[in-house]
């Protein structure tokens, strides 16, 4: 196969027309995940693939061992804002599930997670070959999940095994209705039965204040492109002492005619993990990360605000628990749905309305069920996007009370 010139260039020019100077988008996944300044800038300087390499300690070869750019005070101070006793970045959250799950568990040992949890998490758990206990929701409209249904849950393995599982997956927040769960609680419940409990904050932590050592949880996964101003693909694994001696073992092997060994590397890490771009702009953006977090409650008064405008929209209502706890919204929209009946776009009306109002990140199609998140949106951008649910409502005679 030759790869010409003219089929080529159309690499050379890509460009994001959905872009944050032209729009406001509002993708569930996205708010939390854009860079800040800093790290715009520290992408162009660290971009080459292995560039912090070049300083990698020949005495101690290891990425967290690296004090030019600095990633081992870094990994420190990552650690203590978690409240955990060390962190390592990975490629993603589900990396880091992926890690916990291996180095905490062994196949045929049972995982006790919430039925809101992310599918990553089951296929975690599938590949370690650890089997599944859910625990309910409370079903439509909240879809809430309590600390006593990990306890029954635990007293099910119990009974069927004549011990306890081997750990506990607590989705804090839910990607489907942003539901905020009481993880010290279940941490607490989790404690009584001796269960570790790893706690998934893809959507909480890096956005919003996470105290491992408060909340009692043992380890801590979070996602550094959904919620921390970092490029993709970054992952968060903070674990307490306890949880690091296990999950950080070193490498042991021993090449039988080399007699080559690797005592150095982190063995669930495969050595180092995430360099380069993603590394430096999640370490750039750690200050502005740190700063945001302590404005968490205004963000959250933002989402209650959109909340309360959108459902005086006739036929609308928000799906998960209340008072809102978190900047993603799930909202139902019975109007719409009829308007997208008759509409010649069907269900992409809502879509290309939007948009000519400078709103992106609804996916496209969808009217009756669609998720956004206002996080770290101005109050100007706030009132702009219920005002244009406002407009497009009485544009189609649906009534604004």
């Amino acid at each position: 196969m030759t790869l010409t010139k003219d089929r080529l260039n159309k690499y050379l020019n890509i460009r994001r027309e959905l872009s944050e100077s032209k729009y406001i988008n509002v993708n569930p996944i996205q708010r939390g995940g854009v860079l800040s300044k800093e790290a715009r800038m520290a992408l162009i300087e660290w971009g080459d693939g292995y560039s912090v390499c070049d300083f990698c300690p020949p005495q101690t070869p290891r990425l967290d061992k690296i004090t030019n750019p600095p990633i081992s005070d870094f990994y420190k101070d990552l650690a203590e804002f978690l409240g955990m006793d060390e962190a390592r970045v990975v490629t993603r959250c589900r990396e880091a599930k992926l890690i916990a799950f291996m180095m905490l568990a062994r196949p045929g040992d049972y995982i006790v997670l919430d039925s809101l949890a992310h599918y990553t998490s089951y296929l975690a758990a599938e590949v370690v070959g650890l089997r599944i206990k859910e625990v309910p929701n409370s079903g439509y409209p909240e879809f809430r999940v309590s600390p006593e249904g990990y306890a029954a849950k635990i007293e099910e393995v119990v009974k069927e095994t004549g011990r306890p599982p081997a750990l506990a997956l607590v989705t804090h927040v839910d990607y489907l209705y942003g539901n905020m769960v009481n993880a010290a609680k279940i941490a607490e419940v989790c404690r009584e039965y001796g269960v570790p409990v790893v706690l998934n904050a893809a959507y909480t932590a890096g956005v919003s204040p996470v105290d491992g050592r408060k909340l009692g949880v043992d380890v801590i996964v979070s996602s550094g492109h959904k919620s921390w101003a970092a490029c993709a693909p970054t992952g968060i694994l903070a674990m307490t002492e306890e949880a690091a001696k296990k999950i950080l073992r070193t490498s042991s092997v021993e090449g039988e005619w080399s007699k080559r060994r690797f005592a150095m590397k982190e063995l669930a890490l495969l050595g180092c993990t995430v360099m380069g771009a993603p590394l430096i702009t999640l370490i750039a953006s750690f200050p502005h990360v740190v700063e945001r977090v302590g404005r968490w409650e205004e963000e959250v008064e933002k989402a209650r605000f959109v909340v309360r405008e959108l459902e005086r929209i006739d036929g609308f209502k928000h799906l998960g628990t209340r008072p809102k706890m978190h900047t993603l919204i799930h909202m139902e929209s019975q109007s719409f749905y009829e308007v997208s009946k008759k509409h010649k776009r069907r269900g992409y009306f809502l879509y290309d309305e939007l948009k000519a109002r400078g709103i992106v990140g609804i996916q496209p199609g969808l009217t009756k069920h669609f998720k956004f998140n206002v996080y770290g949106l101005t109050w100007y951008q706030v009132k702009h996007f219920v005002e244009s649910f406002h407009e497009i409502a009485r544009k189609y005679g649906v009534e604004v009370r």
